[in-house]
């Protein structure tokens, strides 16, 4: 499968050499993408076959395009690259818009509805955005089982985002579907948590796992 990522920070990076290692053809998509300290920060990429382009070569290539960019920023950069390019393209979206005072940019929504409202005509799909970079692309690498969600209100774009999930290592079984897209706001705020477990436990390297009642 084509898929471009817009980012190229660790998520971006992390999820560009995970699904390059399940055989999909993959274009990361930076605002500088001939700058040279880049390049030399994504050689071991680059060798492995993903390329760099900017925001519009990587939207140009997808068939699914993923936001890994700052949650502040992704409306407008998805808006500079345009309606029109986006178009029938499954987005998925992990981004939260997080600030340095501990603060959501939407407190009231999530950024994964601004952005299905803003591009009716994109299928948004929320996941990824209630663990961090290393336990996205190694689930496995965990003490015991862990449960990632989706939210989205288009039936075929969260199939093929569970596909994509499982090449990551996300069994169908540790998937749980929480419904439309309106049930992102429960995944981004769960940042606000997510902060507050990695201080109390000096990592962020940890899963959360819906545990079902015990049978009666």
């Amino acid at each position: 499968m084509r898929i471009g990522l817009l980012g190229t920070g660790h998520v971006a990076r992390a999820l560009a050499a995970g699904w390059n290692r399940a055989g999909h053809d993959i274009v990361l998509g930076s605002r500088r993408p001939e700058d040279t300290e880049l390049l030399g920060e994504l050689k071991d990429l680059l060798d492995a076959g993903v390329r760099v382009g900017d925001p519009w070569a990587a939207a140009a290539h997808a068939d699914v395009l993923v936001n890994a960019t700052p949650g502040a920023a992704s409306v407008p950069l998805l808006a500079s690259i345009g309606a029109p390019a986006l178009a029938g393209k499954v987005l998925l979206d992990i981004a939260v818009g997080y600030q340095v005072d501990d603060t959501l940019t939407h407190p009231s929504v999530s950024l994964g509805e601004e952005i299905q409202q803003a591009f009716p005509r994109t299928p948004v799909v929320k996941t990824l955005c209630t663990v961090d970079s290393v336990v996205m692309t190694a689930p496995g690498s965990l003490e015991g089982p862990s449960t990632i969600f989706l939210s989205g209100d288009d039936a075929d774009a969260k199939r093929t985002v569970s596909g994509l999930l499982v090449d990551l290592g996300w069994s169908q079984e540790s998937q749980l579907d929480l419904g439309g897209i309106v049930s992102a706001r429960g995944q981004e705020h769960f940042a606000l948590l997510f902060i507050s477990i990695a201080r109390a436990t000096e990592s962020f390297g940890f899963g959360i796992r819906v545990v079902p009642p015990a049978a009666q």
